[in-house]
This record gives C-alpha cells, structure tokens and sequence, in this order.
C-alpha cells in the first residue's frame, strides 16, 4: 500500500458502518462530531501518513449527499456485502441502514432514494401507534397545538411537582371547555413524554442550526454564536422571527395529529434536502411559539420539567407504576381510557414484557451499619457492588437483547459473545430476564479490571481479560414473572437454574447477614481491596423497577463524607451550560501545576456544588478568555487532551481560585493528563478563599493522595448504639467469588488466634463519628516479654494499635462538627489534648470562622481544621504551612 494510485485487496471491503464508540471521529462532508451511538459509514481509503488504509467516517445522510455529486464511476455501496462490520449490527440497526440507502430485503441497491418528500396533510395520523379507546375529533380544541402549548407553559410554571400533575389531570378530566375532554389521549400523553417514548431523528443541534439558517437564508455563524446561550429552540424562534424569506404564522392553526404527523415523517429521513423540504411545509403553518415546541419535541426536552410519573400519575393512580413494568404506553392508556374522569377507577396489573427494557431497581446512600440495620430489619444480602456496567439481559428462545441502566440497548462489542454462554449458564431456561453487571475480568486471576476498561479500544490492551456477566437476580423465568416474589426466593430460583461458567457468566458474590459485625467486617474487606463498595437488599423485599430501596455503601457516605478522597484543585478553563444555565458559564475544567514540567495538568471536570447565586458571581469574577473549543488557541501553559479543551480558559492560572473537590474516589482516566488521575462523581465542597495557587494540590501530592486513597480503609466500623446481645447471629452463607469458593469466618482474626497462644492485654478504644451512630474500634494490643520468643523469621505478629504520628502535638479542639470524632483519632494516634485553661501550652492551634483576631496566636502553627482530617486519612503529619489560615 506504499503506491498511493494502488487499489484495495479483494478481501477489504470499500467501505465500513458501526455506531460511534466516542464521539471523538468528525464528518468528513458537514465537518460536526458524530454522536455517541449513532450509526455512521466509513470509505476505506489509502492512509496519506504511510502504507495502509484509513476510514474516513460520514453521518449516514451525509454520505449519501456525496454518492449524489460524485462521478458515475465512482465507487457507491451496492449491496451490503461491501459493507465492513454489516454482520455485527443488530437487526433493527440494518434495517434502519436498508431504509436509509433505499435497500431492498434482499440487501441490493437499485436506485438512491430521491423522490420528493410527500406534502403535510391534515388527514387523521394513521401510525401504528395510534391506539385510543375512545372516538376524537381531530379539529376540536382539545386537540389544537395551541392547547399543547398551553398545557406546557402551566406545567413549566408550576414550582410543585403534585401541582404539574393536578394540572394535567384536570384537562384530561374537563378539558379546554370544561366540558369533558375529548382529545386523543394517547397522543397527548405521547407527545408529552418525547424523552420516555422515543423517535430518532439523527438532527443534533448544531445539524438543526445548519439546516435552519438555509431555510431562512441566515448567517450560519451569527446563529451558532446565539446556540450558545444553550437553546436551539430559542435560537432557531429568534431567527424566525426576523428572517423575511419565511414569514411565521399569525395564529397557529396546527393540530396534534399533524405535529405527530410531520414527527414521524422526519424519523424516517436522511437526506439534507429531504428534511429542508420538510420543516420547511411545517413552519408555514407555524407561530414562532409552535416552532420552538416542535424543535423541543425534536430534542426530546419540553423544558417542563415534568417526567412519566407527573404525566401518567394524572390518567391513573397505577399507571407510571405499570409504565415502570411494562414500558408499553399505547397498552396503559388503551386499559385506562375507559375510567378517565369516571369516579370508580379500576386497578392495573403490572406485567412485564420480554424483549422490552424494565426499568432497574436502584439503591439509596446508606451511611451506617446502623442505618441498614434499621431499614432491613428481616436480615439482608450484602452483595459486592462492582465497578462495571449494568446491564438487564432478556432471552426468548434463541433470541437476545441487552439493555443498559439507561434502557438503551448495550454497543455489541460488550454483549455478543454471551449468546454462546447464556444458553450454557440456563441450560432449562427458554425465556429469562436477568439483572446483571458487566466487567472486564483477568481470565488468571479473575480479578475484575479497572472501570472504563469495557471500551472497545481500551479492552485491546488487556489481552488476557475477558468480558464477563455477574448475575445478581432473575426477574423472569420460563414464563412466569418474579417481580412480586422475595429476593430469597428470587435468588434461590436464580441458583438452582444456573451455572456458573468461570470468567464468562458467574454470581455476583454475596454474604447473608443477620449480625451488624458481619457487615462491619465484609464492608472493611472490600474497601481494604479496593472496590467500589457494597449494596445490601432485604431478604423479603419485591422487585420494584425505579424504586430506590436497595440500599448502597460507599466509602464517601460513610461518617459525613470524611473518608472521601478531596484534593483542592485551580480552576483552570469552563463550559457553557445546557438548559436553564445555558450561556453561562457552569462547567469547570479543574487542574493542578506540575512542578517538573512547569505546566498546568486537567484533573477532573465539575458541575456541581455551586448554587445559582454563586454561579451568576462567578461569571464576573473568573478572569477567562473565549476560545470555542478551538484546540489550536489552547495555551501552551495547559496540557490538555483534544476531549477536555474547553470552552473557555483561564487568562492567568496563577490568578484563579483555589477549590476543594470531593468525590467518590481518585481514579485513572487516559482524557486527564496529571498521570491519568482523575475523581470520580466530583463536586465542588468548598471555595478555598484561604488558599491561592502555590499552596493548591500539585501534581506530586496527587499522586500521594492517590496512592493513599487505598489506605483510608483501614477500619472497622460498629453500629453504635445498637445492642448486640439482641441481635440473632445465623449460620452466614456466601456465593461463590469470581475466582473460587471463600468461606469468611467473622469470629476468626489474626487477633483471636494470637491471644489463643499469648496473653494479651488489650484496650479497645470506641470512636465515633458525626452523627454517632458509626464507631471505630482501635484496639491497643500489648504483649509480655517473653525470653522464648522464637526466631525472628518465625516469630508470631500481633496487630498494631493505630500509628503514633501526632505524638509531640498538643492542641484544644472546639466545637465544630465532628469534634468527638476528631478527639478520639487525635488521642488515638498519640495526640495531647489540652483544656481550655492550658491552651497556652499548645503547639497547633485550629482557626474556624468563628475565631476572632483576639483569639489568634501567634508563634505556634495556625491551621484549618482540614489539616487535622488529612493527617488522619493519609496517617502521617502534612506541612501545616499548606494549612494555615488567619482569623
């Protein structure tokens, strides 16, 4: 392939389709990013950087807007067999590309589609799925556009969510004339829910800005400019207003059925020209109001700030529930018609469906043992919750679907190879739905590999790893639905039928517990091992899709948040937002200074923990320069990967605020250059007004932090105040772990069997959190000397008390939160604690913000409280010149 004239081998085929992994990869015609997800087609070109090939990638409409300039001879896709990768789409994937290239069934191309796009009409929508029990006029009122509108600016208005669902109830009760509404209620349903039930329409913003400023023969730069006030349905009604090529409606005049109409016909296009004839028909009968609700529905966000539960909670008491279930709309409403506005309401049974995503059951922040003690009072699993990715499997025969958290089906490259295993895994399992997570795993050890290494790139660089299933419960089986049936009884039915098959498919592992010590010692395990944490589920409790009560333990729930990984970071460039924080500034791009390289590294980015006062502050204080994402005006003080330019960066890094960021946990991501090291599910904690750039986190003490962050979870927690002696321990029962059979014996510790051989004198020191419902125990061993002792190589250990790192300092701790908390470690890890009337003799001195200036003293070392919460996660004293803060 050195030649640049060569042609391709008879084996490579000329051009390739898949969906986008990234987002990273640009439309060679129209030059925008192609979504995640979507389907796009590569011509299989010779690479000018050397011998070989490349794809140059198109958005699907894109590239038949090429095939229609190109030259005759030159090549175009005629069947599917010159399609790379056409094997591996799922079905509904290769017809939407069949449809789209004008394919016939049997994958030959005649003739690109080039007829004209049929004319709007005002005839009854005849979609299939129009389902309605009850006869409508299609000109009434009820069913105007005008009504639509109306209904969304009530709803948008309304400030509480039980006043967004009276709302709509009483028009779908009375109507527009207080006469009984007579609409068509699936439509009306349908068409305010555009982001639970929905179409594609392939048109992103940026796409509708393009096709808009032809349509009005705009300037299309002037209107991306205004797209970034974060509203393309304000943008395109802006310019609609004033355009004077296409002049907007005087009254809208448009029905549902045509709205709903002219939706479902833009689903189906691709072709630029197509869909500029197109809105163009809809916009002659569009009000600058009616066009920017369509453009919404286009988006799927009303801005209403309404969801199924609002909307469907107001046809029937029962329905978001079903909804949850079944994910049919057409069939709920199609039961409930009957009983709308009547006094006497029927109740609907939930059913699920194969082959149709249920939603998830998900899981609350529990921060004590004593907290999921109180709420499973029946005794729960306590199952490892594992860094990966949620997946909900359906099986019918031989077919499958896999659906992600978010019900969107999961990319093929992660999922395809487990139709090979299920049926081995359920060898009497005709029809099955599982809930399940997805992770890479290393197929010697079994351990599970570090999340985001699913990736399709990033999965080719372990080569001894492989996909695996972890299934933690079975919602369906052969017919019958589980969701009603215990969790004991749900995950005794998923044991006897299944079997593992190692690396491949394999139980979630999980530990029965009835005693709060057993859950002490299994959260103190995980965490010492690095995952993620634990979820913990009611033996008794039903499958309740969308409902949160499992119940999730995370390092950062526990005792208040201390034992979160934080580092105080620079702000360091920014985003605009979407939505109500469109056109301003709400997403920051944080960093720390490499010392080495003289430079500035990404760390994270943040959008949390600032409220809108803040926010609308911060737009004039932050000294930034307006680059638009524009990789070639990155400074060159920044290191910064193509995905993390912003659009905005700091004039001066030296000059910007300090803040202290809180997350999950420290974690590596390729898109952040401080060594890879980022913070997982970030928020901002506090603004470091005390601090400036030179006493920020730097990269080094990143690296520290990061290391450590393992470290931190070397505790055992009690629940305080809860009796023991009352507690029933069972025989605990465990699941097989990825690798092998364990059997965790929660009386056995190295301690035991050491004071079985020498007596031990010990001291147990109970430390308790915030909320003082959480304990440390800190037990201070002390043995005899013994002349006998063995040889050093054979001696026996005992367990060390906590390290002695704060001996020498003496200090007083006021009130703040925390403060007992605080004294125990101090006293704990050799600290002197002085009363008040000896203050005088202390060498560190905590200042709050309630310290006065009288209060201050001088020649001893003055710091922020944090000082003391970082020495006690990192277990060792940090500079207090980093720390130090004046009254």
């Amino acid at each position: 392939m050195a030649d640049e004239t060569i042609s391709v081998a008879e084996d490579q085929k000329p051009f390739a389709l898949d969906r986008s992994k990234t987002g990273r990869a640009g439309c060679k015609k129209c030059k925008q990013k192609i979504d995640v997800g979507t389907i796009r087609i590569a011509k299989i070109v010779p690479s000018p950087f050397g011998s070989g090939l490349m794809k140059s990638w198109y958005h699907m409409n894109c590239i038949l807007e090429v095939f229609a300039k190109q030259r005759k001879t030159t090549r175009k896709i005629e069947s599917v067999d010159d399609l790379e990768g056409w094997n591996s789409l799922s079905k509904e994937d290769q017809k939407e590309v069949l449809s789209h290239l004008d394919l016939p069934d049997d994958g030959r191309i005649s003739k690109l589609n080039t007829t004209p796009v049929p004319t709007l009409k005002p005839e009854p929508s005849t979609s299939t799925s129009k389902i309605t029990s009850s006869s409508y006029d299609e000109m009434h009122k009820d069913n105007s556009f005008r009504e639509f509108r109306r209904l969304c600016a009530d709803v948008a208005n309304a400030s509480s969510y039980l006043k967004k669902t009276s709302i709509v109830k009483e028009f779908f009760t009375n109507g527009s004339n207080k006469d009984g509404f007579k609409g068509d209620l699936l439509l009306w349903c349908r068409l305010l829910l555009p982001g639970a039930v929905k179409r594609i329409y392939n048109l992103q913003s940026k796409q509708l800005v393009k096709l808009f400023s032809r349509i009005f023969n705009e300037n299309q730069e002037k209107m991306l400019e205004d797209l970034e006030q974060g509203d393309v349905a304000e943008t395109v009604g802006v310019f609609f207003e004033k355009n004077k090529k296409l002049l907007p409606a005087k009254k809208s005049l448009l029905t549902l059925q045509q709205v709903d109409n002219f939706l479902e016909e833009l689903s189906t296009m691709t072709k630029e020209e197509e869909q500029m004839q197109h809105f163009t028909e809809i916009a002659n009968k569009c009000t600058v109001n009616d066009l920017k609700i369509v453009i919404r529905l286009i988006k799927h966000d009303l801005r209403i700030n309404a969801g199924p539960k609002h909307i469907l909670e107001a046809v029937h008491p029962d329905a978001y529930q079903a909804f949850q279930a079944s994910r049919d709309i057409s069939s709920i409403i199609t039961r409930v018609t009957p009983t709308v506005g009547a006094v006497k309401q029927t109740n609907l049974t939930i059913g699920i469906q194969l082959l149709t995503p249920v939603l998830p059951m998900l899981a609350q922040a529990c921060k004590s043992v004593n907290d999921a003690v109180k709420k499973c009072p029946n005794g729960f699993y306590s199952e490892i919750k594992y860094d990966g990715e949620r997946v909900q499997v359906h099986k019918k025969g031989s077919e499958f679907k896999y659906y992600s958290r978010s019900l969107k089906p999961v990319l093929p490259h992660k999922v395809n190879h487990f139709k090979n295993f299920i049926p081995q895994a359920f060898p009497y399992g005709k029809d099955l739905i599982l809930d399940s997570e997805i992770l890479l795993v290393d197929k010697e050890t079994g351990k599970p590999l570090p999340f985001g290494s699913l990736g399709k790139h990033k999965k080719d660089e372990f080569h001894n790893a492989t996909v695996c299933l972890f299934v933690f419960d079975c919602i369906f089986y052969n017919g019958e639905s589980l969701l009603q049936k215990p969790l004991k009884v749900r995950r005794k039915i998923l044991e006897e039928n299944m079997v593992e098959i190692e690396n491949h498919i394999m139980f979630s592992e999980k530990q029965e517990v009835h005693d709060p010590k057993d859950l002490e010692l299994m959260m103190t395990k995980v965490f010492k091992l690095g995952l993620e944490g634990l979820v913990i589920k009611d033996l008794l409790s039903t499958y309740e899709p969308g409902k949160r009560h499992w119940l999730k333990v995370k390092k950062d729930y526990l005792m208040g948040g201390a034992m979160a990984d934080s580092a105080d970071l620079v702000v360091l460039g920014a985003w605009y937002g979407t939505g109500q924080k469109g056109g301003m500034m709400s997403v920051f791009l944080m960093g720390c200074y490499n010392e080495k390289a003289q430079n500035w590294c990404t760390v994270t980015k943040v959008h949390g923990g600032h409220d809108d006062n803040t926010l609308a502050r911060l737009q004039d204080e932050l000294d930034m320069v307006k680059i638009s994402k524009n990789v070639s005006r990155v400074p060159d003080w920044l290191n910064c990967t193509k995905t993390m330019v912003p659009d905005f960066v700091a004039r001066d890094p030296k000059a910007q605020p300090v803040w202290e960021i809180t997350g999950a946990e420290f974690t590596k991501h390729d898109v952040h250059t401080a060594a890879g090291i980022s913070i997982r599910f970030p928020r901002v904690t506090r603004i470091r007004n005390d601090k400036d750039w030179k006493s920020a986190t730097t990269l080094s003490e990143l690296k520290v932090l990061y290391e450590k962050s393992k470290d931190t979870s070397d505790f055992t927690l009690s629940s305080a105040g809860h009796n023991s002696n009352t507690s029933t321990p069972q025989k605990e029962t465990t699941s097989p772990s990825p690798k092998k059979n364990r059997q965790v014996d929660p009386t056995e510790d190295n301690l035991s069997r050491v004071k079985r051989k020498l007596e031990v004198k010990k001291e147990t020191i109970d430390v308790l959190d915030v909320t003082g419902t959480i304990t440390f125990k800190r037990d201070i061993v002390q043995v005899p000397k013994d002349e006998n002792d063995q040889p050093p190589e054979k001696k026996l250990r005992v367990s060390k008390g906590p390290p002695d790192f704060f001996v020498g300092v003496k200090m007083n701790i006021p009130n703040i939160p925390g403060k007992e908390l605080l004294k125990r470690h101090f006293i704990a890890c050799g600290g002197e604690l002085l009363p008040e009337d000896k203050i005088e003799e202390a060498t560190h001195f905590i200042v709050t913000q309630y310290t006065r200036k009288d209060q201050f003293i001088p020649g001893i070392e003055n710091v922020d409280v944090a000082w003391l919460w970082d020495c006690i996660k990192l277990q060792r004293l940090q500079k207090c010149s980093i720390y130090f803060r004046k009254p």
